[in-house]
């Protein structure tokens, strides 16, 4: 069976699971999130997205993969709703051993496209960068500043403010974790993950409520290799 479609502790029920994952399609970097709930066949119902890095364009996808061989099928829109709308185009492949890969394929059935997405993120021990930047878009600003040298974080402290309620979030004093494929800080649930995509590094957080204001939050960012940083918001293209 599919890692993808082991659930997870943190799964609403039995029989779902939610997956992230980092490849290319054709020759651009994209970042693959799927919702999945098995069927009583045995076989998956799949729905999430895909996001193109190079120019944050998001596309929605819904479908299904075979119970045995792994055969996926994903119909894509430009709407998080596909139900009745035609499809921009269709990921046809096998979802084996946490690698999704196969084609692409227009409207008309014309091949555009190789793809391949993997559940294992780039490992990031000689990682070392210097960040510090501010982010403000539209209601939402933040400030993020961290330090790592080979795969050691050595601080990060990361604050978010959204107008007009001024409520904030402020995280700092956070402990390294292990984590394959990517670094981790934590403290108590709260934790900030960096994921490397490829042309960005991924820096999320999760279950951070309690050190945020009842109407803050904090938004994932993406880092470039030269330190700048933008939110992580698709752009409906």
């Amino acid at each position: 069976m599919l890692a993808l479609l082991v659930a997870p502790a943190a799964a609403a029920q039995d029989g779902d699971a939610s997956r992230e994952l980092v490849g290319r399609l054709g020759g651009r970097g994209a970042l693959l999130v799927v919702h999945a709930t098995q069927r009583q066949d045995g076989g998956w119902q799949l729905s999430g997205e895909y996001v193109l890095l190079a120019t944050l364009v998001r596309r929605f996808l819904e479908g299904e993969r075979s119970p045995q061989l792994g055969v996926t099928t994903l119909k894509e829109g430009t709407s998080p709703i596909l139900f009745g709308r035609p499809a921009t185009a269709t990921l046809r492949g096998t979802w084996r051993g946490g690698v999704f890969k196969g084609t692409r394929y227009g409207p008309g059935g014309q091949e555009r496209e190789r793809f391949e997405f993997s559940e294992e993120f780039p490992q990031m021990d000689g990682y070392s960068a210097n960040v510090r930047c501010e982010i403000a878009h539209d209601r939402y600003a933040s400030t993020l500043d961290y330090a790592a040298e080979d795969g050691k974080l050595r601080a990060l402290e990361w604050r978010s403010k959204v107008d007009p309620s001024g409520h904030g979030c402020a995280l700092a004093g956070l402990e390294q974790q292990q984590l394959k494929g990517g670094l981790r800080l934590a403290s108590g649930r709260c934790t900030v993950t960096l994921r490397d995509l490829g042309e960005y590094v991924k820096v999320s957080a999760e279950n951070c409520t309690e050190r945020c204001g009842s109407e803050a939050y904090l938004e994932t960012v993406l880092v470039d290799r030269r330190g700048n940083c933008q939110l992580l918001r698709p752009r409906p293209r």
